[in-house]
């Protein structure tokens, strides 16, 4: 894990800063955060996951965040009941904060009709279309498209290369990690008399919602009619393809190379693992988790918890594979008892 660096923080300052109890000497100066197995004198680390309990034991760390039931640590500990949010926290504390001076950069293209709010920031070579709209506090970085009618709210990052294309309308706290493309045509193509494919017109909206964070070169594309929203607190991977009219609830999660087809519906708390497929005009249900590589066909209902293809209950899966790799000896073994089989009936029709 990458370290970083702030200026010294007094333990009993970071304690109060995350809610966590001290158990320990407030007065030690932390430097940076660091993993447990690299931790050295002034590091701050984490202790979540039961497995790594041999490296807390002999961590150089001079603080660790832990649970309250955490022991074996071999210096002061920050009690938390929620470790690795406390964590999250602490790496805020310590984070690169640095950003740009407000305003447009001179190399940036604006056009007259745009309004860039005073404390945002535009860097150069971005480019922000007629009538766009860029909300207070947002940075938008170097290389990125803003289309013609674009909205995007307050304390937005945009990231270099990303494609705001036109209409499109972010909420506030967005992140648009690098070359993500917001408001793409979606796939709409109607079969003419001759086989060819005639485009259909992808005029709808995007909506992105509060606090959601698209992941680098991400896709979410726009609708013929209507729109494709992203609801509030969603995050998405790299390299997911949201495609047209998708609706996704509240606090999805997709992981990297999902891929869900058109006009589905996403509910809240969905969370679809590493290349998960989900075909159209389905509805996964509140809650659902399918894992990874997972292939959804047909409509889930809320709660689930699926795996494989076509998508079936986990357990039901694991035991399915089990059989999977006995196959080649299943088939060998059902070959044998035929001949035997055979063997017997011939036997009987002789007598």
């Amino acid at each position: 894990m990458e370290v970083l660096y702030c200026p010294l923080l007094k333990l009993r300052e970071i304690a109060e800063r995350l809610d966590c109890r001290l158990q320990g000497d407030g007065e030690i100066e932390i430097r940076r955060v660091a993993a447990i197995e690299d931790a050295a004198e002034g590091d701050l680390t984490f202790f979540a996951n039961p497995k790594y309990h041999a490296e807390l034991t002999r961590t150089r760390a001079s603080a660790v965040i832990a649970g309250e039931l955490a022991e074996g640590a071999p210096c002061a500990v920050l009690r938390s009941p929620h470790p690795y949010l406390a964590f999250a926290k602490a790496m805020e504390l310590f984070a690169d904060l640095w950003r740009p001076p407000p305003g447009v950069h001179r190399l940036a293209s604006v056009d007259t009709t745009a309004t860039i709010a005073a404390d945002a920031s535009i860097g150069p070579f971005a480019a922000v279309g007629e009538g766009a709209r860029v909300g207070a506090r947002t940075l938008v970085h170097p290389h990125v498209t803003i289309g013609r009618g674009a909205e995007i709210g307050e304390d937005c990052v945009v990231h270099a290369h990303a494609s705001v294309r036109e209409r499109v309308r972010i909420g506030n706290r967005v992140i648009i990690q690098d070359g993500a493309i917001i408001g793409s045509d979606g796939f709409g193509f109607a079969r003419t008399p001759e086989g060819a494919h005639y485009k259909i017109p992808q005029v709808g909206g995007v909506v992105i919602e509060d606090d959601v964070e698209i992941g680098a070169n991400a896709a979410i594309d726009r609708p013929a009619v209507g729109e494709t929203r992203i609801g509030a607190g969603s995050k998405i991977d790299n390299l997911v393809q949201v495609a047209h009219g998708v609706t996704l609830g509240r606090n999805v999660l997709l992981a990297g190379q999902v891929g869900i087809a058109g006009s589905t519906v996403i509910e809240d708390g969905v969370t679809l693992a590493g290349q998960v497929g989900v075909a159209g005009h389905l509805t996964i249900g509140k809650g659902t988790i399918a894992t990874a590589q997972t292939g959804i066909p047909n409509s889930v209902d809320p709660g689930s918890f699926v795996s494989g293809y076509p998508a079936i209950p986990n357990r039901d899966w694991l035991k399915s594979s089990v059989v999977f790799r006995k196959l080649p000896e299943l088939r060998k073994t059902l070959a044998e008892l035929e001949d035997r089989l055979r063997a017997l009936e011939s036997k009987l029709e002789s007598k």
